[in-house]
């Protein structure tokens, strides 16, 4: 399949949680393929899986985590590669919002995943850390729901959820790892997508550098469901962060 929008993974994980690659390696094999963008997401949560996973769960581990991004960052640029690194966290709902309101500072962060959206009671829980977040922050991250499962709200509660996604402008990610997720069986959710113009991303959900571009499944999924102008607006978002910190560096 000939891909004519820019190639983007915005879904991959390090050694700072679960990945196998550093964030070094991600990076340069990244200049070695045709992505023009990237995001790092690495796992945060003090639910039961903080138990079985590392991932960056004080504020010392995601201090050198972020530095070790904007060095990166600033390495694509300084190289003049076409491809474009951003800072990404994923969000696990199960986490308490005493813990992410102490650990995470918004305006640190290009996207902010959340994991595990699976009940109206979790789009209020979403509501409530995001509410004072956009009241104190003004450079705001773009915020998604990570491999979200339509199966949850497609028999009951869809337009509270459509509702939600526009008023927040939360972007639904198509993932590669989690093909199920985009199946033809939920026609219904992503024609709503498209008739609301709600975002979409693509993200492998990368734990080796090896899935990095694993991308095509996902481009024609959103191809199939004619929701190329809902992923041009994402581009254009990523665009203004990425000339933003241009502009900054």
């Amino acid at each position: 399949m000939e891909i004519e929008f820019p190639k983007l993974n915005l879904h991959i994980h390090s050694t700072y949680s679960d990945g196998r690659n550093s964030i070094e390696q991600i990076v340069k094999s990244g200049m070695k393929t045709e992505l023009d963008y990237i995001c790092i997401t690495d796992h945060f949560t003090n639910s039961w899986k903080a138990d079985h996973i590392p991932n960056l769960n004080n504020l010392d581990k995601i201090k050198r985590y972020l530095e070790e991004l904007d060095q990166f960052k600033m390495f694509l640029v300084n190289e003049n590669k076409n491809l474009t690194l951003f800072r990404g966290i994923e969000i696990d709902l199960g986490s308490s919002e005493k813990f992410i309101i102490s650990n995470i500072v918004p305006h640190m962060y290009d996207l902010i995943f959340f994991e595990y959206l699976e009940s109206f009671e979790g789009i209020a829980f979403v509501k409530k850390i995001l509410d004072p977040w956009k009241k104190n922050c003004t450079d705001f991250p773009l915020i998604g729901l990570a491999h979200f499962d339509p199966s949850f709200f497609i028999t009951r509660g869809l337009d509270v959820l459509l509702e939600f996604l526009k008023e927040y402008d939360v972007i639904i990610e198509f993932n590669s790892s989690y093909p199920q997720f985009y199946s033809p069986k939920y026609e219904i959710f992503y024609n709503k997508l498209k008739e609301r113009g709600i975002k979409v991303s693509i993200g492998c959900d990368s734990h080796h550098i090896s899935s990095l571009n694993d991308i095509e499944s996902p481009y024609k999924m959103i191809d199939f469901y004619n929701l190329e102008e809902n992923l041009k607006t994402l581009i254009e978002s990523l665009e203004i962060k990425r000339i933003t910190y241009l502009n900054k560096s």
